[in-house]
């Protein structure tokens, strides 16, 4: 694969969902040996019947995801309220706190890494990859508006002018946002560079 993104529009973009955020893709299971054709249609229905819903088996990822911070908050002796929510297609646990600020760090930096964790207890109890979003203290929330606000500019811009604008260096959660806001704008975009400078680019029609 080229070091160039494909567009925003192509579901298999790395940036729209898996490398954003961290998620390896998943792989499937294989088929044991023993297997056969005319005894998988009732097993499998059975499984289906008993497994989890999405709707829960998130719900479970915020359970587990908030018991791990609640840990490490009284660890650190922070005090801070645990919001959870399911957010589309994934767990979403947010902490709310005064004296947070420390726990989001340069950049959000420490968040980051806070996030991977929490995705890494998610997982030891679970054994599925997580794409879980953790936020402090609001600090993705506000910073999601930014970043929309930046792409409504852009897009402005590059229909205005007709020429291609390249944005600032952005983590992938940033990428992540300004290219769904840049889709919704009538856009594509595509990311750019090597880590930790990738950038977006906005693309006139």
């Amino acid at each position: 694969m080229s070091d160039q993104d494909q567009a925003v529009t192509d579901p298999t973009d790395p940036d729209l969902e898996s490398r954003e955020d961290g998620e390896a893709t998943e792989s499937t299971e294989p088929t044991e040996a023993g297997d056969s054709a005319g005894t998988t249609d009732s097993t499998d229905s059975a499984e289906e019947t008993d497994a989890p819903s999405r709707t829960e088996r998130l719900e479970n990822e915020g359970d587990i995801a908030a018991d791990y911070l609640e840990e490490l908050l009284d660890i650190a002796d922070l005090d801070g309220d645990l919001d959870m929510d399911v957010d589309g297609d994934r767990a979403s646990v947010s902490i709310v706190g005064a004296e947070l600020q420390q726990l989001v760090g340069r950049d959000g930096e420490v968040l980051d890494a806070l996030q991977e964790l929490t995705r890494l207890a998610v997982y030891r109890e679970t054994g599925e990859r997580s794409r879980l979003m953790l936020d402090i203290s609001g600090y993705r929330a506000g910073k999601r508006e930014e970043l929309v606000a930046l792409a409504e500019r852009t897009v402005a811009t590059v229909k205005d002018t007709g020429e291609s604008v390249s944005l600032e260096p952005m983590s992938p959660f940033e990428r992540k946002v300004v290219h769904d806001a840049v889709a919704a704008g009538g856009l594509s975009s595509e990311s750019e560079g090597v880590e930790p400078q990738r950038y977006v680019v906005v693309l006139p029609q």
